[in-house]
């Protein structure tokens, strides 16, 4: 069955993430017609990923409904659905969900589908080492890393027992030191009393990059800082160290002279790369516009795409001056190119390009630790102030009072406290990460086939 939508002066936005979902509100009372189409009916508040995967938030906490949000917004219609072609001759864009296909024109076309996991060519890994990006990845390595420690419980044999609580997670961004870090706590804190056959405070932690520093985009003395904080809670460091090999048992690290060191471990966490959505080929295809190595595609200075001033693509999809993959440039961009776009409709010029303006970015390493790096990088801290901020920050970029209310009170029974409330997985998400893992019950013996250094001392 195909649907075909036809509306008059029509805007169609790709995606409902921040770059999407800012450009919606910013047209609002614009005399246009509105369809967002996306894949998922909710939008996702990415940032907060990491603590629904480790138990302190509801995935409803950070990814409320796109209708309710845009509820108020009657020249707004959300359509649910995969974009599986954009014909940009004939100005329309082909989406299907449940086996409807549906087919929307547009005069105005914004493309802001976001990214995805890169594992730098070896796609295999995704298997073994899920990504962060989504709601369905945060819920399955939540039920990773709690069904890790069920199993751990069961077993008697001791190295067995240790390859189900040890946690590998790929990447010292932001991600993956606030990833490193939760897990810490989860372990330290939270689950300290809750076992009888294994002492949950003994969890090894690794966090592994293939650069030289941990959140090297905060500077030389936060990093260095971090690094010494994540060290101080347990967390391993390991840098210069390339992943190789990911399976069920763990994964093999080579470092920058060729020796490999394999690392026993039943959960691995990959937040080591990202990469545009594949609609950048299907747009480069067409335009001629050229891609960069992590497949975002270049723009102009107002976000068009060469050759078709009707269309805009932001966010993590675009490369223009260098800006970061952070969900700012996304929404300063969706404002931009509504506003553009209202210009546009009453005859007006457009107006100065893009600017970025860097309001400075922010990550956790525990209870009461961040870094901050703002006003372009001229001020630089951590510790509890830096913390205060990013839980300001975090609350005011959070869409709804409720979830706000309800979020202040989660962080308040996990970081006051020791308790977290969303610990909850299902016994068929244990079950199936036990096939997935080959992890029959009694062979859990390390695979003797792996040749092995001697596992270097870490501080």
């Amino acid at each position: 069955m195909t649907e075909t939508v036809a509306q008059r002066h029509r805007v169609v936005i790709i995606g409902s993430g921040f770059g999407g979902l800012f450009a919606a509100k910013r047209l609002k009372n614009s005399g246009v017609n509105v369809t967002m189409i996306s894949k998922t009916p909710h939008h996702l508040f990415q940032p907060l990923l990491y603590q629904v995967a480790t138990g302190i938030l509801s995935e409803g906490e950070i990814a409320p409904a796109t209708r309710e949000i845009l509820r108020r917004n009657k020249s707004v219609r959300v359509v649910l659905g995969e974009v599986t072609a954009i014909d940009l001759d004939g100005h329309a864009v082909t989406s299907t969900a449940g086996g409807l296909q549906t087919v929307t024109p547009y005069d105005s076309l914004i493309v802001a589908a976001g990214a995805t996991t890169s594992y730098f060519g070896h796609d295999e890994f995704a298997t073994y080492a899920p990504g962060l990006k989504s709601i369905d990845d945060a819920l399955d390595l939540r039920g990773r890393i709690l069904s890790a420690y069920e199993f751990a419980e069961l077993i008697d044999d001791p190295a067995a027992r240790e390859e189900w609580m040890t946690f590998a997670v790929v990447g010292a961004g932001a991600t993956g030191v606030e990833m490193a870090g939760q897990i810490s706590e989860l372990a330290r804190r939270t689950l300290r009393h809750d076992f009888r056959s294994i002492d949950t405070r003994k969890t090894r932690i690794v966090l592994v990059d293939a650069l030289n520093d941990v959140l090297g985009a905060f500077g030389t003395r936060l990093s260095a800082g971090a690094a010494d904080q994540l060290e101080a809670i347990g967390v391993e460091v390991w840098l210069n160290e390339k992943v190789v090999a990911v399976d069920e048992r763990g994964l093999t690290v080579e470092d920058k002279s060729g020796v490999q060191t394999r690392i026993p471990a039943r959960t691995i966490v990959w937040a080591a790369g990202v990469k545009a959505s594949s609609l950048t080929q299907t747009l480069a295809d067409q335009s001629g516009a050229e891609l960069d190595r992590g497949g975002r595609i270049a723009v102009a200075p107002d976000c068009t795409l060469p050759g078709h001033p009707e269309v805009f693509v932001i966010g993590d999809m675009m490369t223009l001056n260098d800006y970061p993959g952070v969900a700012q440039v996304a929404m300063q961009q969706g404002k931009y190119v509504a506003t553009l776009i209202k210009r546009r409709v009453v005859g007006k010029s457009d107006g100065k390009p893009f600017h970025y303006f860097d309001k400075g970015s922010m990550a956790t390493i525990s209870r009461f630790k961040a870094v901050a790096n703002v006003a372009n990088g001229r001020l630089r801290f951590g510790g509890f102030i830096a913390w205060l901020m990013w839980l300001a920050i975090h609350v005011i970029y959070l869409v709804g009072f409720k979830n706000r209310l309800t979020t202040l009170l989660h962080w308040a029974v996990s970081f006051i406290g020791r308790g977290r409330s969303n610990r909850a997985t299902t016994y068929g998400q244990m079950i199936d990460r036990a096939a997935l893992d080959n992890a029959a019950m009694p062979d859990v013996a390390p695979p003797a086939e792996a040749a092995r250094r001697p596992q270097p001392t870490r501080p």
